[in-house]
C-alpha cells in the first residue's frame, strides 16, 4: 500500500490505530489489530490492573501473538506522583521491550519526547483543539491524533471537518479519532486530508476483545442518537450509550463538585478521586456478563456496527476500501510496486 506519514512513523502498512481503551485493551485484541497490519496500541492500566499481567510480562504476552510493531498509551497529566514514577516506568520498559510509537495523553508530552527520541521512537499526541496541539509542537511531537465530537470516551467539541482545518496547518502529520466505524467511513476520513485513523469503538466489537458481550450487544444495537455525554464518571465529559442506568446516573456534575474541580487547590485531589471511582466502574461494568450497570462507553461510530467480526477482518476491509478510493494512477503506482 503507499505510505502515509503515519505508516512511516509507525512501521505499518495501514494508516490504522485501535486506540488505547480502558478496560477494553487486552493483549489479544492489541495483537490481532497489529498482526493484520494496523497497530495496536497497549493500556498500562488495562494491561496490569484489569487483565492481571505485570507490565513487562504483558507486554511479552502480546510479543507472542505478533512481531508486528505495537504502541503504547502514556496518559501524563497527574497528582500523583507515585502515578507519575509508574508511568515514567513503565516507559522505559516498554522501550527496553522494544516499542517505538507513543500515543500520549493530557498534559504537556515534552518528558515523554526527550525520554524516547534517542531510541528512534515516534510520540503522537491527543488534541482536541488547536492551543492543546500547540503545546505538542513546543514539546516535540511527532504527529497529532485529532478527538472529534464523535469519539468514545473523553470527545472534543469540534467536528471531524473542523478540527481538522484546526491544527492541519502546524507541520504534522493529523490522525483522525472519532466516528469511524465503517470502511466507507475510514476512506472518507483519509480523503478528507488525515494521515491515519484511530478507532476504538469498533474493536470492542471483535471476538478478541475481552468486553462482555451485553456490551458488545449494545454497541451493535445503538445508533448515533443514543450515544451521550456524561461528567458524573470523571468530572468531564465521556461518551456513553445511553441506558435506564446512564440516564438516571445524570448527565452533569453537582454545583460543589463542579467549583472544587476548578478551584487551584482542589481540582486535582479531585480529578484523582474520581479516576479512582471511574477506574473500578469501568472495570466492572466493561466485563460484567450480567450487564446490570450498563455503563458503557463508546462513540457515534455505533451507527455503522452491526456485527460482531474478527479484528483481521476489519482491518482487511478498511485497507481494501482505501485502495479502491485511491485515484486510478496513484493505485497503478502502488500496484508496480508490489
Amino acid at each position: 500500500m503507499s505510505e502515509t506519514p503515519l505508516t512511516r512513523d509507525a512501521g505499518i502498512e495501514l494508516p490504522l490505530i485501535c486506540g488505547a481503551m480502558y478496560p477494553c485493551s487486552n493483549p489479544e485484541l492489541v495483537a490481532a489489530v497489529s498482526e493484520a497490519g494496523g497497530i495496536g496500541i497497549l493500556q498500562p492500566i488495562s494491561l496490569t490492573y484489569v487483565h492481571g499481567y505485570e507490565f513487562r510480562e504483558g507486554i511479552r504476552k502480546i510479543r507472542s501473538l505478533t512481531s508486528r510493531p505495537i504502541g503504547m498509551n502514556a496518559l501524563i497529566e497527574s497528582s500523583s506522583r507515585t502515578y507519575e514514577r509508574r508511568m515514567n516506568g513503565w516507559i522505559e520498559v516498554a522501550l527496553e521491550e522494544g516499542v517505538r510509537f507513543f500515543v500520549t495523553s493530557l498534559g504537556k508530552p515534552d518528558w515523554v519526547v526527550r525520554m524516547v527520541e534517542p531510541h528512534g521512537a515516534r510520540v503522537y499526541h491527543d488534541v482536541t483543539e488547536r492551543k492543546w496541539a500547540l503545546k505538542g509542537v513546543e514539546s516535540g511531537v511527532h504527529g497529532l491524533i485529532a478527538v472529534n465530537r464523535r469519539a468514545g470516551g473523553h470527545p472534543g467539541e469540534r467536528t471531524p471537518e473542523a478540527l481538522l482545518e484546526e491544527v492541519g496547518d502546524l507541520g504534522l502529520p493529523v490522525v483522525c479519532a472519532g466516528g469511524v466505524g465503517t470502511a466507507r467511513e475510514f476512506a472518507e476520513a483519509l480523503r478528507m486530508g488525515y494521515d491515519g485513523v484511530q478507532m476504538g469503538t469498533r474493536f470492542i466489537a471483535t471476538p478478541e476483545c475481552r468486553a462482555s458481550e451485553p456490551y458488545k450487544e449494545a454497541i451493535l444495537e445503538a445508533d448515533e442518537d443514543d450515544i451521550l455525554w456524561t461528567e458524573r464518571i470523571t468530572g468531564t465529559p465521556v461518551a456513553v450509550i445511553a441506558t435506564p442506568y446512564t440516564r438516571a446516573m445524570g448527565e452533569k456534575v453537582g454545583p460543589l463538585a463542579r467549583r472544587l474541580l476548578k478551584h487551584p487547590r482542589t481540582k486535582h485531589w479531585m480529578r484523582s478521586w474520581y479516576a479512582v471511582r471511574s477506574l473500578w466502574k469501568l472495570k466492572r461494568s466493561s466485563l460484567d456478563e450480567s450487564g446490570s450497570k450498563e455503563y458503557w462507553q463508546a462513540g457515534k461510530s455505533v451507527a455503522g456496527i452491526h456485527e460482531v467480526e474478527p479484528a483481521a477482518e476489519i482491518v482487511r476491509r478498511f485497507g481494501e476500501a482505501w485502495r479502491e478510493d485511491r485515484d486510478p494512477g496513484e493505485r497503478l503506482r502502488d500496484s508496480a510496486s508490489r
